[in-house]
């Protein structure tokens, strides 16, 4: 408000002073701190810009990508091989005609010979009648016969294909630009909401224990379990309030309710979500157009968390058997990946397996939780391996405390939402130690702090999403700039 004098109070210091009202907030500011703001604007801006930098790279990558010349060697390779099949099999049948067709013509020409020489006597001597003159008619009509037999001769086509048709695939993963994450990259240590943040609570700028989360780039949004709510609610980012997409009918069992939902994943090929509806015990297949045809995909399961690989199989975590289990489309009961030799702490058990990730070798990342570790098992393995903690449950930067969130860029660099020690912990390929890259400052709801994180998503620029279950919020940690 305006003083009498004309002065009026600054946003900043609070002081009655002269002051001018930035046009984009509508703030008012002292003439000191309106050089601080305005150059608060440009730091700003600048961040945006190193944004633009950082797309524009990885824009121009993609022309590049190494997996982009692999799978051209694989088209390339498809059709040599194709060429060959088909030139061997049109030759093998091209050798089969000629044979045919000079067998029996060669046969009909020498009976037809026989048959001459034959008229060629009998004229010369002049010794016939109708008798001789009607074999002769006989015999011709035979040659004639087979003739006709050799020229009945067609293409018959197998119906079993001689080539497999071979087509290009785009599926949910996307290509990410394996520069975009370095060994030196760091994140701002203050996040800033993107969901939630208002309390607990069923409001439609709300959540109530958010657990499982990802991040779909192309619309700009991120797909929250929020547990307590039984719903699966989308955000959009810059948005102060969400949309409910899945469940959001109460508690229960019924195909349009959920109860106490753990995980999501986007399908984008079938234009659905898959849910961990844990509290039913089963997982199913949401459509995002049509909301009245759920589908179970999976039925009588501790379903703790799940993930998707780039063939579209399901990965399941199960709680209570101490699992992982790969499901193709149309399983049944599923392929085990990892534990299932009861709960405990070798390297071939799991003791309530959580949130999973799969890179592109098709290895399996688990949260072990109550181990508090993360173990990865390559395709096909017995046993896992220790990737992040093992070390007993502690908060020094060898231990974790009931890990949740795991999650792998490129360069094989491990994430770990450690839960109970409120901070979100980078483990390198191969070491023992972790590095805090944000959080870590004891439990609390300050930007820079947690409360229980759980839920963890990269986007391609390195921005990090974490699901702050305490504090009913998902915060976004943008790539820190220099």
């Amino acid at each position: 408000m305006a003083a009498g004098n004309g002065k009026s109070r600054c946003f900043t210091c609070g002081k009655e002073k002269r002051a001018v009202r930035c046009e984009g907030c509508l703030q008012l500011f002292c003439y000191d701190h309106l050089t601080d703001h305005r150059q608060e604007l440009n730091k700003q801006l600048d961040h945006i810009e190193h944004t633009r930098d950082l797309f524009r790279q990885t824009l121009n990558e993609q022309m590049n990508h190494p997996q982009i010349h692999l799978l051209v060697k694989q088209i390339d390779q498809w059709e040599e091989d194709s060429i060959k099949i088909i030139q061997q099999t049109a030759s093998e049948c091209r050798q089969l005609l000629v044979q045919h067709t000079t067998k029996n013509v060669h046969h009909i020409e020498v009976n037809l010979a026989k048959l001459s020489d034959h008229l060629r006597r009998i004229r010369q001597e002049n010794d016939f009648n109708e008798v001789d003159l009607q074999q002769f008619n006989q015999k011709l009509k035979q040659l004639a016969e087979k003739l006709d037999k050799l020229c009945n001769v067609s293409i018959q086509q197998d119906p079993t294909p001689l080539i497999h048709k071979i087509s290009v695939v785009v599926s949910p993963a996307k290509i990410t630009s394996s520069k975009t994450i370095q060994n030196n990259t760091k994140w701002e240590q203050n996040g800033f909401t993107i969901a939630g943040g208002y309390g607990e609570g069923s409001q439609t700028n709300q959540l109530y224990w958010p657990y499982g989360l990802c991040v779909d780039e192309d619309e700009q949004s991120v797909y929250i379990a929020d547990y307590g709510n039984d719903r699966v609610v989308r955000w959009k980012l810059g948005s102060h309030h969400g949309q409910v997409v899945a469940g959001g009918n109460g508690k229960g069992s019924r195909k349009d309710q959920l109860n106490l939902p753990t995980d999501v994943v986007l399908d984008k090929k079938n234009d659905s979500f898959i849910i961990c509806d844990y509290g039913n015990r089963r997982v199913l297949r949401w459509p995002r157009k049509h909301s009245k045809s759920q589908q179970t995909l999976i039925a009588h399961i501790a379903c703790s968390h799940l993930t998707m690989d780039n063939s579209g199989d399901l990965y399941v975590s199960d709680c209570e058997k101490n699992e992982v289990r790969r499901w193709a489309k149309g399983e049944t009961t599923g392929t085990l990946v990892a534990g299932g030799n009861g709960r405990g702490d070798n390297l071939n058990q799991l003791n309530s397996p959580g949130y999973i990730y799969v890179d592109e070798d098709l290895s399996v990342y688990v949260s072990d939780s109550n181990n508090n570790r993360v173990m990865k098992w390559t395709k096909g393995a017995k046993e896992g391996v220790i990737v992040a903690g093992g070390q007993g449950e502690g908060n020094n930067n060898s231990q974790l405390s009931n890990p949740q969130g795991v999650i792998v860029d490129p360069s094989g660099n491990i994430y770990v939402a450690d839960s109970w020690n409120h901070r979100i912990v980078r483990y390198a390929p191969g070491a023992t130690k972790g590095t805090v890259i944000v959080g870590g400052g004891g439990q609390g709801q300050q930007s820079h702090q947690f409360s229980c994180p759980l839920g963890l998503s990269l986007d391609q620029q390195g921005n990090l999403y974490v699901g702050d279950w305490g504090n009913n919020r998902v915060q976004k940690f943008d790539v820190h700039v220099d």
